[in-house]
């Protein structure tokens, strides 16, 4: 089993409610165990600035599900909570971002791990602390000092609870 951890967002509809249904379809995936889910967090939009501030979370899974597996599962579910990939940074339903596997560092066409761009956001940072704090990202550093060095203003925690280890 490889430790696996996923970035939950979405903008559109419900975001609070279509984040919580995608937890628990993550929680079905074969082969897949959820362990824990961070708080979620209210957060304003990047790149695309004239759209509503999005519902953030993450997730720790245990799975034994190779990365691009993973990666097809993610955007399945995506596909099945209605996301349409109109524009980059745009709104969205539903968005899952793997982050990181545990031991694995892959550069190919579909998939970067650790994600590249971890430590220039916030919305991912703040809920991946949550989780894990000292989560050592290849090339990137720490969790806890990449948050430290985040632009975190307009980040509101919501104070959801987390699923228990």
């Amino acid at each position: 089993m490889t430790a696996a951890y996923v970035a939950l967002g979405g903008n559109l509809g419900d975001p609070r409610q279509q984040l919580l249904d995608a937890v628990d379809a993550l929680g079905r995936l074969p082969a897949t165990r959820l362990l824990r889910r961070s708080r979620l967090y209210r957060t304003p939009p990047w790149g695309v600035l004239e759209q509503p501030p999005f519902i953030n979370a993450a997730v720790l899974l245990d799975t034994r599900l190779a990365p691009h597996d993973l990666l097809g599962a993610l955007l399945a579910i995506e596909q099945r909570a209605g996301r349409v990939r109109a524009e980059r940074n745009g709104p969205r339903m539903l968005d899952l971002d793997l982050l990181h596997m545990e031991g694995v560092q892959l550069d190919d066409e579909r998939l970067v791990l650790p994600h590249p761009r971890i430590a220039e956001r916030a919305f991912v940072l703040l809920p991946l602390a949550d989780l894990a704090p000292d989560l050592l990202l290849p090339g990137q550093g720490r969790v806890a000092e990449l948050l430290a060095a985040a632009d975190t203003r307009g980040c509101e925690c919501l104070g959801e609870g987390r699923l228990a280890e």
